[in-house]
C-alpha cells in the first residue's frame, strides 16, 4: 500500500505520552490520518480517562501503537528516550516543568534527536502567572474572553458551552503545529522546535470572527442588539413535539426565504435589521414554531436557503440522512457507543 493509500501523514512517526483529553485528541487525529503514533502509557492505567470514557474505555487510543514505560524507572526512561530518538515529533500535556524533572524536556532530548518537534499541550501555556495553576476547559474559554460572549440580557451567566471548545480547539491547534514544525524540519538545514499549544491562546485566535464583530460593535459591544443574540432571525426555538430547531438567516435573502414559506408575508424583508422590531418578532416565531412539531419544520425548512438545522440528540445526528451519507458519525453495534470519523477528508484531484 502506498503512503498516500495510508494518510496523508503516513510517514510521519510520533510519540505520545499518556494524557487526558486534548493531547490524546490530538495524536488520534493524526492517527486517522495516516500517522505513526506510539502511546506510552502508566504502568496501572489512567483512572480518570476510565472514569470519563465508562466501561468501554476511549476511542481516543485507537489508531495506536501502545507500550507501557514506567516513567520514574531507568530503564523506563531509556526506552522513552530510544523512541524520542526515533521518533518525528512528540506530544505531552503534563504541567510545565514535568517532563523537564523527568529527565525528558526539550533541552534534554534535543542532543538525541535535533530534528524533534516538541508538542506541549496545556491550558495556560509554558509561561505566564498561570502556568502552574490547574484548569479545565471551561476556564480556559472563560479566560479568553469568549465565555462572556454567551451571555444573554438580564444578567443570566454565560451558558456552559460542551467540553469540545477549548480542548478540542487545542487538540487541533496543538496537530496543526506538530505537522507545520515537522514540514519545517525535513527541509535542508532544519531543526526541531518546541510547540506551546496553550488552549487560552488558542480559543483567542479562534474568536478572530468574534473579536472581528465585536470590534464592529456588536457582541457584547457599545451597541445595546446583536443578531447574535437578540434577533429573530438567529436563535433556538421549541417546537409542540418539545423538539429544538435553529434558524441563522444572518443575510437579507436567505431571511427572505424563510419569512416567505413561514408564511410571513405581512414582514419585510428589508426591515430585517430594524431592531425595534425584534422583540415582538421574535415571540411570534416562538409561537409560531411552538404550534407545530419539529418534523414539520424539517419537511418545510431543511434543505433550503433559509439557513435551517433541526437541533439534534447525538443518536439523531448518528441516524440523520446528511450524515449518514458523508460517514461522519457510526454507532458501535455492540456498545451502542457513536464514534465521529476524522476529518477533513482527502480526495484525489
Amino acid at each position: 500500500m502506498t503512503a498516500a493509500a495510508q494518510g496523508p501523514l503516513a510517514t510521519l512517526k510520533i510519540v505520545e505520552f499518556e494524557g487526558l483529553g486534548p493531547g490524546p485528541l490530538a495524536g488520534w487525529m493524526l492517527a486517522g490520518l495516516g500517522a505513526q503514533v506510539t502511546l506510552v502509557r502508566r504502568p496501572g492505567g489512567n483512572p480518570m480517562a476510565e472514569q470519563l470514557g465508562g466501561p468501554h474505555g476511549t476511542r481516543l487510543v485507537d489508531g495506536k501503537a501502545h507500550v507501557v514505560l514506567d516513567l520514574k524507572s531507568k530503564a523506563g526512561l531509556a526506552d522513552a528516550r530510544e523512541l524520542i530518538a526515533t521518533h518525528d515529533a512528540l506530544i505531552e500535556g503534563n504541567r510545565p516543568g514535568v517532563m523537564e524533572r523527568l529527565g525528558l524536556g526539550p533541552n534534554d532530548v534535543a542532543t538525541l534527536n535535533s530534528k524533534l518537534v516538541y508538542g506541549r499541550m496545556t491550558g495556560w501555556g509554558q509561561t505566564g502567572p498561570l502556568a502552574q495553576a490547574a484548569g479545565h476547559d471551561l476556564n480556559y474559554v472563560a479566560l479568553s474572553g469568549m465565555l462572556s460572549l454567551g451571555a444573554r440580557r438580564g444578567g443570566e451567566p454565560p451558558i456552559v458551552p460542551p467540553t469540545v471548545l477549548g480542548d478540542a480547539g487545542g487538540a487541533l491547534a496543538l496537530a496543526l503545529g506538530l505537522v507545520s514544525g515537522v514540514l519545517a524540519a525535513r527541509q535542508p538545514g532544519g531543526r526541531g522546535c518546541v510547540v506551546d499549544a496553550a488552549i487560552v491562546d488558542v480559543v483567542a485566535m479562534l474568536g478572530t470572527l468574534a473579536l472581528w464583530i465585536h470590534g464592529g460593535g456588536q457582541l457584547a459591544g457599545p451597541r445595546a442588539d446583536s443578531p447574535f443574540h437578540d434577533s429573530p432571525f438567529y436563535e433556538v426555538y421549541r417546537c409542540a413535539d418539545g423538539g429544538c430547531l435553529s434558524l441563522g438567516a444572518l443575510e437579507p435573502a436567505f431571511w427572505a426565504l424563510a419569512l416567505q414559506r413561514l408564511g410571513l408575508d405581512d414582514i419585510a424583508p428589508d426591515s430585517q435589521y430594524d431592531v425595534r422590531t425584534w422583540p415582538a418578532l421574535k415571540a411570534r416565531l416562538a409561537g409560531l414554531f411552538a404550534s407545530q412539531p419539529r418534523a414539520h419544520w424539517d419537511a418545510l425548512l431543511e434543505g433550503s436557503d433559509a439557513c435551517y438545522a433541526p437541533v439534534l440528540s447525538l443518536a439523531e445526528a448518528a441516524a440523520h440522512p446528511h450524515n449518514t451519507a458523508r460517514g461522519t458519525l457510526r454507532v458501535d453495534v455492540a456498545t451502542g457507543q457513536i464514534h465521529a470519523a476524522v476529518a477533513p477528508r482527502f480526495a484525489p484531484l
